[in-house]
């Protein structure tokens, strides 16, 4: 009988789950959070469920972890685990050459650096303030009027880069709203946000130390214009994962939930 085994990923924004089966990627589901991380939960792992014909019929899931800040929250899963570490072994599983990732979540920023087997050596967390955050580029781009995606491009056609100097989200967003009153190009100003994310991600990823290869996870990997500027902050080349950098966290707890029942067997490969 052909086994299956999941990872949820409760984020505060997302919730996302991934479904391995014989070492492949059968199935993944990325949702908005609900208000209850429960929910999220259930809804996320419903989706990716429904996706495979075995599971949708009824067949349960061998072996399920649990991560991401609502990760106490997901009762029906086997195992808990943090999501530093596994979105460690999941980008470790896409690319076993990443020694340092910065995981740019919904209200948090983290710094890990990797062992060569994909465990995590160090780690440095910014959870006291929203900037730099996907809450914090949801803000921006409410003030610039504009969605998500088109607010990410607009600093790559920047000619200069327009200072943030305030350290505050809150104080960030006035800041960009007396700038924009300023007539300052558009793009510049958004230019001067990333380069405000990049060098606080710069400053963590000193902390745990900058080895290559470099990668970004959450969501604001998608940022090509964050990616672009920490590119240029850290002098290194950010690494492209072959899976959504969204469903890192939720690939590695699955990739976890391999190796915990292949334990649980006394080793033998599940």
């Amino acid at each position: 009988m052909r086994r299956y085994f999941g990872g949820c990923d409760v984020g505060s924004t997302t919730g996302k789950a991934v479904i391995l089966s014989e070492g492949e990627v059968v199935a993944t589901s990325l949702l908005p959070s609900r208000v209850d991380p429960q929910e999220t939960a259930r809804a996320a792992l419903d989706d990716a469920c429904s996706r495979v014909p075995e599971l949708a019929g009824g067949a349960s899931l061998t072996y399920l972890v649990g991560t991401g800040y609502g990760r106490n929250e997901v009762p029906f899963a086997n195992e808990n685990l943090s999501e530093i570490t596994c979105h460690a072994v999941g980008a470790h599983r896409c690319d076993a050459s990443i020694r340092t990732l910065v995981d740019v979540g919904g209200q948090d920023v983290k710094a890990v650096a990797l062992n060569g087997d994909g465990t995590v050596r160090e780690f440095a967390m910014n959870d006291k303030c929203a900037a730099g955050t996907g809450r914090f580029y949801e803000a921006m781009a409410r003030i610039f009027q504009m969605d998500l995606e088109a607010f990410a491009r607009l600093s790559l056609g920047a000619t200069g880069v327009v200072p943030i100097t305030s350290q505050c989200s809150v104080f960030a967003e006035t800041e960009v709203i007396s700038l924009i009153s300023k007539r300052h190009e558009a793009a510049d100003i958004a230019a001067g946000v990333q380069s405000a994310v990049a060098k606080r991600i710069f400053g963590l990823a000193r902390r745990v130390g900058v080895e290559p290869a470099v990668t970004i996870t959450g969501g604001c990997a998608k940022n090509a214009g964050l990616v672009a500027m920490v590119e240029k902050t850290l002098r290194v080349r950010v690494a492209v994962l072959s899976v959504d950098p969204q469903l890192i966290g939720a690939l590695g707890a699955a990739v976890m939930a391999e190796r915990r029942y292949a334990a649980d067997q006394g080793g033998r490969k599940p």
